[in-house]
């Protein structure tokens, strides 16, 4: 196991502790006036019970979604490093850092390479100080999640741009999913401290464990409505979405912080 993989899981121990009252308002008091979170959508700090609870939570006031079929919206609030059309199958990580989408969702994806072949993408990275629940970006059928073991590397700015392949180093579980035949793929990126992800929809997966094989998860019959809570970080992390050629016409989000409900991009015309 790698030693980011260790420290994750001994901060994550500390996470979910719920201490005495007055020391976990105290440890929530200072992590939100620390990281400047803004709470105006959430419950008082005080009532959540250990430190992943606040992490975690749930929004408290409902976010608008644009209903319109022809819009994707943000899946979270994040911030989006890079954004689009790839070259070939060669996307960026941060400028001037290229990996292979191929290796990023594995090759038990191989029969759809060719579509995403230049086709567009967009990554979003969730800072600590970040609402850190995801959701679906569109009405979508999943056709497989896989479960990738990795190392749990910070994807801050920072390594973003000194460690290589990272995207395709750290821990990761692919949604591939198609809305009304056409292919994109969600990619949920662990990172350091916790490095937990999970899926609403799937307990099976678990993250962040002693299992080092791929897991593959298929399936026939489970849709997702847009703006859906598909689940949910514990600690910062990263999404990177891939769409196939000529499904979709990103906006110029390039090192803008969006929110989830945000409109980033629209369906190309099929007249």
């Amino acid at each position: 196991m790698h030693i980011t993989n260790i420290i994750s899981q001994y901060f994550g121990k500390f996470a979910k502790t719920e201490f005495p009252f007055f020391i976990q308002k105290f440890i929530n008091d200072t992590y939100v006036r620390t990281l400047g979170l803004n709470m105006s959508e959430f419950r008082n700090a005080k009532f959540y019970k250990s430190l992943n609870d606040l992490f975690t939570r749930e929004l408290a006031i409902p976010r608008h979604i644009n209903e319109d079929e022809n819009i994707f919206i943000s899946p979270a609030d994040a911030f989006v490093t890079e954004c689009g059309t790839l070259k070939k199958d060669l996307l960026l990580q941060i400028k001037g850092m290229e990996y292979s989408v191929e290796e990023m969702l594995t090759y038990n994806c191989s029969e759809n390479f060719e579509k995403v072949n230049n086709g567009s993408y967009m990554n979003f990275y969730l800072s600590p100080k970040d609402y850190h629940r995801y959701h679906a970006p569109m009405d979508f059928k999943v056709n497989k999640l896989i479960h990738v073991p990795g190392k749990l590397y910070p994807v801050n700015l920072k390594y973003l741009n000194k460690q290589i392949d990272l995207f395709i180093e750290n821990e990761r579980v692919i949604l591939e999913c198609l809305h009304n035949e056409k292919l994109f793929y969600m990619v949920f990126v662990g990172a350091l401290n916790v490095g937990q992800m999970v899926f609403n929809f799937e307990p099976k997966v678990e993250t962040n464990t002693e299992i080092r094989e791929v897991q593959i998860y298929e399936y026939d019959d489970v849709e997702i409505k847009k703006g859906d809570c598909l689940g949910y970080f514990k600690m910062g992390s990263t999404v990177v979405m891939v769409w196939e050629e000529n499904f979709v016409e990103i906006n110029k989000l390039l090192g803008q912080s969006v929110k989830f409900g945000q409109n980033i991009a629209k369906k190309i015309s099929e007249d």
